[in-house]
Order: C-alpha cells, then sequence, then structure tokens
C-alpha cells in the first residue's frame, strides 16, 4: 500500500514524500487506518519497523492546532523522546502543530514556557511527573495518549510513573501502546486504561537471508580488544555498533579504540544529556564509524544504515541478542552480527544459542596484531599507583626542590 492511498491531509503526504517513505511498512498498514478510525491500539514491532510514523500521522491528521495538549507520548528514554518529537515536526510541517520534547537532564524553564502553546508533548515519565508536580503542564485536553517502547519503560521501572499520569489523562481518549515484545507486565495497564483494543504485530524473527550471524572462540581474554579493533579495521565497511555490558566497559572500550586510530564514541545511560546527542549527532554526521554502546542503544534508537553488531560482551538472554542485532540487516540490506567469545561468556551464549530460532556459525579465528587494552585509560582514580621503589633516588633527585 502507498502512503498517497491514505485518507489524510494532503500536506501530511507532501511531507511523508519529502522524507523518502512511499510505501508503507507492515505495522503502518495494520494500524495507521485503524488509528484514523478511532480505535485503541496494541502494537507490536521493532524499533526501526516504522511505528513513530504509524502512530504520529494519523495523530497528527486529527488534532486542530491551537487547542491546548492534544496528545502526549511517554517514551523510556531521551533519545527516543528527541526522535519522535523530530517525527513529529517533519510530517507536521506547514499544519501549525507545535511540538516539546520534554525530558530530565535540561533546565525545566524552557520547557514550562514552550508547555504553555503546545499542541504535542513527547516526554519521559520523570519529567512529566515534574512538571504535574508543579502544575506546569495541562492534560486536561488530552485526545491521544501514547506509550512507546512501553516494555522498555516498564523494564527501566516505569510502571507507577506511568500510571500516575494516566491518572492526570481525560478518561475519553484514544490509547495506543507500541513495544518491541508484548508480555505480562502489560496486561493490567492495557485491561485498565485501553477500551476494546486492536492487537497487531509484526514479525520479529531474523531474515537469516540478510543478516549473516558469526563468532569467535577467543582463547585468551585479553586478546578480545585486538581482535574486535583487526574486524573494525579490515571486515567493517560501514557504521558499526558495539556492544558492551557497563557504562563504564562502554567508556574504555571506546577510548582505547580511539587511541588505535578507530573513528568511535561511546553512548550509554550515564553520559550527559549534551555528550549522548554529541555522539548521536557524530554518527548522522558520519564523523564517527563506531558507536560503543550500552543496551540503552539497543531500543529506541533509530540509528540507520548499520552494516554490523558487535557483541562484545554477551548478553543475558535471547530476547536481548535479538534487540541488539535487529539494528542491521534492515530495509532490505544486508548485515551482519558478530559475538566475541571468552571463556566467561560461554553460559549466556549457550542460552542464545538454545532459541532455535538462531543460526549462528563459528568463524576461523584470523591473525591479528595484538594491542595493549588500557583498562584504566581515561580514567585516573581507579588507575593503580606505580612502585616507585626502583626509582626512588631519581624520584627524590626531581622533586628534591619542589
Amino acid at each position: 500500500m502507498r502512503f498517497e492511498e491514505l485518507k489524510v491531509n494532503p500536506a501530511i503526504l507532501s511531507n511523508v514524500k519529502g522524507m523518502g517513505f512511499e510505501e508503507l511498512t507492515d505495522i503502518q498498514v495494520k494500524t495507521i487506518n485503524r488509528i484514523l478510525g478511532g480505535r485503541d491500539i496494541v502494537g507490536q514491532a521493532e524499533t526501526g519497523s516504522g511505528k513513530t510514523i504509524a502512530f504520529s500521522l494519523p495523530v497528527l491528521d486529527k488534532i486542530e492546532p491551537g487547542r491546548g495538549i492534544q496528545t502526549l507520548v511517554l517514551t523510556p528514554t531521551r533519545e527516543l523522546c528527541i526522535q519522535v518529537s523530530d517525527v513529529f515536526r517533519d510530517l507536521g510541517k506547514g499544519l501549525g502543530v507545535v511540538v516539546a520534547s520534554v525530558y530530565g537532564g535540561v533546565s525545566i524553564d524552557a520547557q514550562i514556557r514552550k508547555l504553555r502553546s503546545t499542541d504535542i508533548v513527547v516526554g519521559t515519565p520523570g519529567r512529566i511527573l515534574d512538571h504535574i508536580s508543579r502544575r506546569t503542564i495541562d492534560l486536561s485536553r488530552v485526545r491521544f495518549l501514547i506509550l512507546d517502547e512501553t516494555d522498555r519503560m516498564f523494564d527501566m521501572g516505569f510502571i507507577d510513573d506511568v500510571e500516575d499520569i494516566i491518572r492526570h489523562v481525560p478518561g475519553k481518549r484514544q490509547t495506543l501502546i507500541f513495544g518491541a515484545t508484548i508480555y505480562g507486565i502489560m496486561d493490567h495497564i492495557i485491561e485498565k486504561h485501553l477500551d476494546n483494543p486492536v492487537f497487531v504485530s509484526t514479525k520479529t524473527h531474523v531474515d537469516t537471508a540478510k543478516l549473516k550471524q558469526v563468532y569467535y572462540n577467543i582463547m585468551h581474554r585479553n586478546h578480545k580488544f585486538s581482535l574486535l579493533v583487526h574486524l573494525l579495521k579490515n571486515s567493517t565497511p560501514g557504521l558499526a555498533l558495539v556492544f558492551c555490558a557497563t557504562r563504564r566497559e562502554s567508556d574504555i572500550v571506546a577510548k582505547n579504540l580511539v587511541r588505535q586510530g578507530v573513528n568511535a564514541s561511546p553512548i550509554h545511560g550515564g553520559m550527559s544529556q549534551h555528550a549522548r546527542e554529541k555522539s548521536l549527532e557524530s554518527i548522522r554526521n558520519k564523523k564517527i564509524d563506531v558507536l560503543v554502546a550500552t543496551d540503552v542503544a539497543a531500543r529506541g534508537l533509530d540509528i540507520k544504515n548499520v552494516t554490523h553488531i558487535y557483541n562484545y560482551d554477551v548478553p543475558n538472554s535471547s530476547k536481548e541478542y535479538i534487540h541488539r542485532i535487529g539494528r542491521t540487516a534492515r530495509a532490505g540490506k544486508m548485515g551482519e552480527a558478530v559475538t566475541l567469545l571468552t571463556e566467561r561468556d560461554h553460559d549466556a551464549f549457550r542460552v542464545i544459542l538454545a532459541d532455535e530460532g538462531q543460526h549462528i556459525r563459528r568463524n576461523a579465528m584470523p591473525g591479528f596484531r595484538k594491542l595493549k587494552f588500557d583498562r584504566f585509560l581515561g580514567d585516573s582514580q581507579r588507575r593503580p599507583r606505580r612502585n616507585l621503589r626502583g626509582s626512588h633516588r631519581e624520584y627524590v633527585r626531581q622533586h628534591r626542590w619542589r
């Protein structure tokens, strides 16, 4: 189905065309007309499937600018909040619709001023609750409540916050819930807050014809970083995502990659909003080739043209593995997912292999140069103190008159 077949405002269709879209994706075909028809929706779709347009397009067609906040979208992360806001703005050009992005880590004063003349609010639960407690947001005219990446939001512990927010939204509204997975914890929200919803889903399996999945069994743990550098420099022609288990590991791996001449940058929840946006902007402007991330980047962020996924640290479940590798082999393009195994990773990897849907083959170990990996690079507080016993005389000589 083509977008031009939809019975919506021609300006929206023109904006869609300007964004480079002609054919509807599976989730868009299954939801847009139902949303236009007033139905509540529970939609299961992977990140990158087009679900943001699936809910933003019909909402933009139905709201009336200048009548207060009519749409509230809740997202689990600041990055996703910004992305969803940008889609609303791009689709809504020329409609007079005002969109506000509301998230923490930045000054609240500018948000307060923007909220006075906003039609659509996209925000994270914590900052929305902050505005509710300050009485700086009026949700009494909300007609559309949208929970995006709901499974991720609840995994992060926001379920009580979402309940609190819903209490401040009119009961007569249209509610749309989207997530990469729909599971038990959502049942209560769905039964309590949605009116006879339509359940839709898209395929979640990995297209093995497009995505090559391999692993390397590394005998020496200290060689993992060296192999990663070798693969990035010799077998990765495009953009790569390298997944690490912790924030600190992401920072250190990224710094060591830069030391080896790789254009890399980290992204994780411990970074300031400015730093995270800078990393994403560097990706978009092609200033970096490698993004080193915790699982915050596996969900929600729509990073285009990723050719390779590297599991530097193995995820703990098949579900998280699928979320990670789903970042590549999109829109009919080829992709590769590479897992780097050391002895401590075998238990977690066996769990992933037990999923019959995964077809991961072992690659022969290539020859590569052994590199130094500085675990304390840029982290002077954690760096062990040097043993000065052997150079005590030199130390005294240099510091005698200081």
